[in-house]
């Protein structure tokens, strides 16, 4: 498997340059089966909040990000920072019922602290098919509001058989205040 970098959307190094949200309207073609979303050090202006994605499908392109249903499971393992605390498990409020909202691609509200951030990668399969619903996983760790180190394992499926050509990224409040998200293509 290798991976072409064809865009970097996001690049924050100073709060300075602060967004709310980080919309990929190109670049999500048929040239590639899946699609990889690296994102780094994903630092929010707000405490305990949830870094989510949305799609818009070739019939919404420049859209609100609001009408496509997702369904999804999560599970996490978490351990405090000063060792204790230590688990693994469902994590029922990450999942989706088939909604239309943001999905969690992290089970954990990140934490604002200096320190805090969430890094990992979310993958999209077949975005441009226009028979199947497109699946998705995300994998990643991050500190939480809680001192807790939070590794998230997200699983589900846009249920769309349009294209997707577009999707965003953001925390479900205020703003990033830094980190990096780069496109990748698959082959």
């Amino acid at each position: 498997m290798a991976l072409t970098l064809i865009s970097t959307p996001l690049d924050i190094t100073t709060s300075d340059t602060a967004v709310c949200e980080v919309d990929i309207t190109s670049g999500i073609t048929s040239t590639y089966d899946s699609y990889e979303f690296h994102f780094v050090n994903m630092h929010p202006a707000t405490n305990n909040v949830n870094f989510t994605f949305q799609v818009n499908a070739s019939d919404d392109t420049g859209g609100g990000f609001d009408t496509s249903l997702i369904a999804s499971g999560a599970f996490r393992a978490y351990l405090k920072e000063d060792g204790s605390g230590g688990t693994l498990a469902y994590d029922t409020g990450s999942d989706n019922a088939r909604t239309d909202g943001f999905q969690r691609i992290l089970s954990t509200g990140t934490g604002s602290d200096d320190d805090q951030s969430v890094s990992g990668v979310m993958t999209l399969y077949e975005p441009s098919s226009t028979v199947y619903v497109k699946n998705f996983t995300a994998v990643g760790n991050g500190a939480d509001h809680g001192d807790y180190t939070v590794n998230s394992f997200m699983s589900g499926f846009i249920d769309q058989t349009l294209a997707i050509p577009e999707i965003r990224f953001k925390f479900d409040s205020g703003n990033i205040d830094a980190g990096t998200i780069m496109m990748f293509g698959v082959t």
